[in-house]
């Protein structure tokens, strides 16, 4: 086997996935900013925020999952240079975003009385409702954003959303510092403050995204002048069905991680607020492989256009490659610093708190340590799961993600969490054991789809 022919697209991918990672890990980076200022506040802070973000996940893997069907539509349409398609799939996307945005609004907001039945520390449930109602509106600009982005990344346009992540992360950081604070005359508004900062962020990023692609030659003929309320059933309905499995594969993946949060909440307020420490900086190396996913959704997506198998098949192993590489990368940095890390969190000086964040920093660190193991576990299978995507293969995998995180995942997650046996380093254990589980039963799917549509077309011609 020649490795060249993998190594020699590295270059190209990394082109194509370097502003994905950029934007995610900067819209990451602003949660690891948040988390930092809210834990100075103290453990039942930092612990509410982790089970308002928990609802918050849940509804965001729905809108993101969902508005992932408008990249390889459109990479598809833009290969073949069909323009009549590139505007119906954005159009119908973008509406569909719309409504699914106002909707999942509506259920976090309504769902807050499950904080009560869920057995989770009274003080962190008082203050996450008022955090979470403020958050759960931003849901609207954030789907919105997603699918403007979707088609942006589907155009190999993947820098431009970048910017408008930035962008949006600084007026966070800065919002966060004065609203959480109090400071330049502003009122000290705790954690709503940081809910206040997150809605601002999310509605400057699709304002500022969609005038930029108004402007630009290549994205204009298609965003210009469309007819937002003429829709065409057909082309709704293909949305939906691709949409629609793509949001349960990733509902599947975050409700496992969900659940954690969850079950973290029932050892108590420091093993919770020990869980989002982990959470944090993981979801931080997730969206570097979230980027590769992208980029391998796209690539995938041309060459199907083009119908050109054996490249695909070539190209798609080229990431997975790099996927691996880099997992390994941070795998180590996790297992290296997995006791100094934790400290970043938590303010050591607080006399008053001293307690409380000693035992978080001892379990955090634990944490890390299965974190470390399941980096790579976790990019094989997103990296893979965007090549499906890219096939607009969605049925199967999604039966697969299903199987891997709740069939396995979560009765390890439940069985070895209890505070009986592991405690919070068993919940971690069922979701390396749910991540290890995808990444091989997708990779087996994408290996067999790609094989059968090469001798496919082989025997046709």
């Amino acid at each position: 086997m020649n490795i060249s022919q993998y190594t020699s697209e590295f270059k190209y991918n990394l082109q194509l996935a370097a502003p994905v990672m950029l934007g995610m890990l900067g819209h990451t980076f602003v949660s690891f900013i948040d988390n930092i200022m809210v834990g100075q506040l103290g453990t039942a802070e930092l612990a509410a925020v982790s089970l308002g973000n928990s609802f918050m996940f849940i509804a965001m893997s729905i809108g993101i999952g969902f508005s992932t069907a408008i990249t390889p539509l459109i990479a598809e349409a833009d290969s073949s240079n069909n323009l009549q398609q590139a505007r119906s799939s954005y159009k119908h996307g973008l509406f569909l975003c719309t409504v699914l945005g106002i909707v999942l609004f509506l259920g976090v907001y309504f769902s807050k009385p499950l904080m009560h039945l869920m057995q989770q520390p009274k003080e962190v449930v008082a203050l996450a409702i008022p955090y979470l109602d403020l958050v759960a509106f931003s849901l609207i600009p954030l789907v919105i954003f997603q699918a403007i982005k979707q088609f942006s990344d589907g155009m190999s346009m993947t820098k431009y959303p970048m910017y408008a992540t930035l962008l949006a992360n600084i007026v966070n950081v800065v919002l966060n510092y004065i609203l959480i604070f109090g400071k330049f005359g502003f009122p000290e508004m705790g954690i709503v403050g940081a809910a206040y900062g997150t809605l601002a962020s999310r509605v400057i990023m699709i304002l500022y995204l969609a005038i930029l692609l108004r402007f630009k030659k290549r994205s204009a003929r298609i965003v210009k002048n469309i007819k937002f309320f003429v829709l065409d059933v057909l082309m709704l309905k293909k949305i939906i069905n691709l949409g629609s499995l793509s949001a349960m594969q990733m509902f599947f993946e975050v409700a496992i991680f969900t659940a954690a949060i969850w079950l973290s909440g029932l050892l108590g307020k420091n093993p919770q607020a020990a869980n989002q420490i982990a959470l944090n900086l993981s979801s931080m190396t997730f969206m570097v492989a979230m980027g590769l996913s992208v980029a391998s959704m796209i690539r995938v997506g041309n060459q199907k256009g083009l119908q050109n198998f054996l490249e695909l098949r070539r190209i798609a192993f080229s990431i997975f490659l790099l996927g691996i590489l880099l997992a390994v990368f941070f795998a180590a940095i996790f297992f290296i610093f997995h006791k100094n890390l934790p400290n970043l969190y938590v303010d050591l000086n607080d006399s008053t708190n001293y307690a409380d964040n000693i035992e978080v920093i001892s379990i955090a660190s634990k944490l890390l340590l299965a974190a470390a193991f399941f980096q790579i576990s976790d990019s094989i299978q997103v990296v893979v799961l965007g090549a499906l995507r890219g096939l607009q293969d969605v049925k199967i995998p999604t039966v697969l993600t299903f199987i891997s995180y709740w069939v396995v995942g979560f009765p390890v997650s439940y069985f070895l969490g209890k505070e009986k046996m592991y405690g919070s380093f068993g919940i971690w254990l069922g979701l390396l054991a749910g991540l290890t589980t995808a990444s091989i039963l997708l990779f087996i799917r994408f290996n067999f789809l790609t094989l059968k549509l090469i001798k496919q077309k082989h025997e046709l011609t």
